[in-house]
Parts: C-alpha cells; sequence; structure tokens
C-alpha cells in the first residue's frame, strides 16, 4: 500500500478512541482539487485519508486525531461522529459533476487501508458507514454505484441478500404498525428514525440512505419488500 504524507492542518483532540469508519467520495471535479481543499486551513474540512483512482492513498490527518468530516450526523444515539470516526475521502466527482464506477484498483486500496485500519483500533462490521448513513438528510455519497458487497466479502461491513418479504410497500403517506415496526428497526440498525407510524418525507429520506447502502438497485424512499427483508436480515447479522 503506496501512503503519501499530505498534512492538513484541520483537526482537532479526540476525546476517546475511534470506533466507527465513515466513507465519503470527494464531490469534486479532481482529485487534485478535494486533496487541496482538505488542505485548506480556510475551508474547515479535512479527513484522515484521501483514495485517489490510481490507488495512491494520501495521510492527511493522524488517526489519533480527529478529522473534520461528518459534519452534522447521527448513528445510534451518537451526534459527534468526527470524535469517535477515522473520515475516508475516495476520489469520485459524486453525482454533481460526474458521479461513476469506483475503479477496481481504488477499491482494493480502500480495503487494504481498512484493514491497516482496523488492525489498530477496535471497529465492528456495523459501524463502517457511508457519509449518507450517518447524515441522511444532507449527503448521498459515497452513493449507490459504492461497492459496499465487494467491502464485505472482504472482511469489512456488513451484506445480505435475503429473499424479498411478502406485502405491500410501504410509502409516502402511509401510517399504521407496519411503518411503525419498520422505522423502529431502522432506529435499532442506526439511523435517527425514531417511530412515528407515519411514512413521511423525512422516512422516506432515511430509507434512500439505507437503500444507497444495502439496496443499491432500487433507492427510491420506498420500502418494498427486499427493502424492509435487507433491513431485517441485517438487524439479524448485527445482532450476531
Amino acid at each position: 500500500m503506496k501512503t503519501i504524507p499530505a498534512p492538513s492542518p484541520n483537526y482537532d483532540a479526540r476525546t476517546g478512541p475511534p470506533d466507527m469508519i465513515v466513507l465519503h467520495y470527494t464531490g469534486m471535479p479532481t482529485g487534485a482539487a478535494a486533496l487541496a481543499r482538505l488542505r485548506d486551513p480556510a475551508a474547515k474540512v479535512s479527513a484522515h485519508y484521501l483514495v485517489e483512482e490510481d490507488g495512491d492513498i494520501f495521510a492527511l490527518v493522524p488517526e489519533e486525531r480527529r478529522a473534520w468530516h461528518a459534519g452534522k450526523s447521527f448513528w445510534r444515539g451518537e451526534t459527534n461522529i468526527n470524535a469517535r470516526s477515522i473520515g475516508v475521502e475516495i476520489v469520485n466527482p459524486g453525482h454533481e459533476f460526474g458521479y461513476r464506477s469506483f475503479p477496481d484498483t481504488q477499491i482494493a486500496a480502500v480495503i487494504e487501508l481498512l484493514a491497516e485500519v482496523r488492525s489498530r483500533w477496535s471497529i465492528d462490521d456495523d459501524r463502517l458507514l457511508g457519509h449518507s448513513d450517518v447524515a441522511p438528510d444532507r449527503k448521498e455519497d459515497p452513493g449507490e454505484l459504492f461497492p459496499w458487497k465487494r467491502l464485505a466479502e472482504a472482511g469489512h461491513g456488513l451484506w445480505v441478500e435475503p429473499a424479498a418479504a411478502p406485502g405491500a410497500p410501504l410509502t409516502l403517506g402511509d401510517d399504521g404498525p407496519g411503518v411503525f415496526a419498520f422505522q423502529a428497526g431502522l432506529t435499532r440498525l442506526g439511523y435517527d428514525c425514531a417511530p412515528s407510524g407515519r411514512y413521511d418525507a423525512a422516512t422516506a429520506t432515511i430509507v434512500r440512505a439505507f437503500q444507497r447502502h444495502w439496496r443499491q438497485e432500487r433507492v427510491d424512499g420506498v420500502a418494498d419488500g427486499e427493502t424492509r427483508a435487507r433491513l431485517i436480515a441485517l438487524l439479524r447479522l448485527a445482532a450476531g
């Protein structure tokens, strides 16, 4: 693994050891532009690592320091995600500038980096997340083209492929016990989705984030049978 020092001044002290990894795409036209921004004191953003499309890895912030990558975020009741996470930026122009598939060489480098990071810190598979998981109302990255399944097959993160559950889809405007139970499942997994029994716009936004990670063929905010089945299977897998 080729790691290139590229120190960023944008960090501060942690309050405890990291127990989470958050993956991002850079969402800028070039990797060079993203690297410059992550090192710009005026930008006040950073990550611990940036992974280029050719597999080069830039080390920006020491892992024992808090980088500024997650912003306003939430997972399992925690809101200071920066304080307890390692942030990895993966070069891709993103939805705004021409979202595209991630090269095999780049993903191989990400997998190797994850193995290195996890050898130093205790980070469970169910705490390897995307930016859109912890900030679904603001972010889409790393997006529906990111190969979460490949990472899981290499031992990093969760992936399931259960049979679809029967029943009509749950969608915007629905209400009742089924919606309540589904929201409770999303909350149990980690999302900020307090059960109300009403399938509102906020619920649909969280469902799209869930689908970007675990139901990538359909990112529409509708809880069809396969989306619900994947949630149930993930909860069982995470419970271990």
